[in-house]
């Protein structure tokens, strides 16, 4: 089957301002810093920090990288013109800057984010192995299904929706690995991996489809010029970007929960093992001496 023409070479989109980015960014950052500043000393835990400056840095890059996938150029040219860096676009909202922002998050702050109690409830429900992995399986689908992609980007409103449930769901995904409260715990770290592979595993089904498809299978990006290529063209490089980015995301942090993990048994057993050689070496003492 031939390619489908190239409707003509779209122009890199011109700097203009997005002003409800900029205002939604700038008004998380100002109550993530009064909340650290006027409720912290009250609910923090006594004889510490309310936030560590590792949080700070940590929330500060999820910040940065919502501006860096919301702002220009990455939005004008995602809603404008190319499916891939639409795809860049979910990938920074989903496996870099949710788990940045629960790195930043101290547990008193997430607690009082979940206080009401049906929220909470809900939320810890999500936030277990299976029906974590369901929500991001259903989630996964969801933002890819033809019709959605479509209908998203015809209406703004619709766009900024489908992106808020993908940043949200992603935060709950997240805390099997990451979160900081003792009610909604962490997996233990050989769990944590096997939950992350399974996570690794599921976008290579869209991302095939997506990869070896023999047409476009979103009928908006057929209409707009593309900055290179052909819209064939543009939906394969989304499905490799899918396939190997979201991968290498998820496998560097298999990696550091394993070398964390391999770290905090070698410290554990050292002890043990020290005195185990101390009472081998009184033992052989004593018999010397016997």
């Amino acid at each position: 089957m031939s390619s489908p023409p190239v409707l003509g070479a779209a122009r890199f989109p011109a700097w203009h301002a997005h002003p409800d980015v900029w205002l939604l960014l700038g008004l998380l950052a100002t109550c993530y810093a009064v909340a650290v500043v006027r409720l912290g000393p009250r609910w923090a835990p006594p004889g510490g920090p309310a936030v560590t400056r590792a949080q700070v840095i940590w929330f500060s890059l999820g910040v940065a990288t919502l501006w860096l996938a919301a702002d220009w150029p990455i939005h004008d040219v995602a809603e404008h013109s190319m499916y891939s860096v639409h795809m860049v676009q979910h990938l920074l909202f989903s496996l870099v800057a949710a788990p940045l922002l629960l790195l930043g998050t101290p547990a008193w702050m997430l607690r009082a984010l979940l206080r009401p109690e049906p929220v909470f409830r809900v939320v810890r429900r999500l936030a277990r192995f299976l029906p974590a992995i369901l929500l991001y399986n259903l989630v996964l689908v969801l933002a890819h299904w033809p019709a959605v992609v479509d209908a998203t980007l015809r209406s703004h409103p619709l766009h900024f929706l489908a992106h808020a449930v993908i940043l949200v769901t992603a935060l709950i995904v997240w805390l099997p690995v990451l979160s900081p409260l003792p009610e909604i715990p962490r997996l233990a770290p050989p769990q944590r991996m096997v939950f992350l592979f399974l996570q690794s595993v599921v976008p290579t089904v869209p991302a095939s489809f997506l990869t070896f498809g023999r047409k476009p299978l979103y009928h908006f990006y057929e209409h707009v010029p593309q900055l290179w290529g052909t819209t064939l063209d543009d939906q394969r490089t989304a499905g490799l970007i899918m396939k190997l980015g979201a991968g290498l995301l998820i496998w560097i942090t298999i990696a550091v929960i394993f070398f964390r993990w391999a770290a905090e048994e070698e410290s554990s057993s050292r002890p043990r093992r020290q005195w185990q050689d101390l009472d081998r070496e009184l033992t052989e003492s004593a018999a010397r001496s016997g």
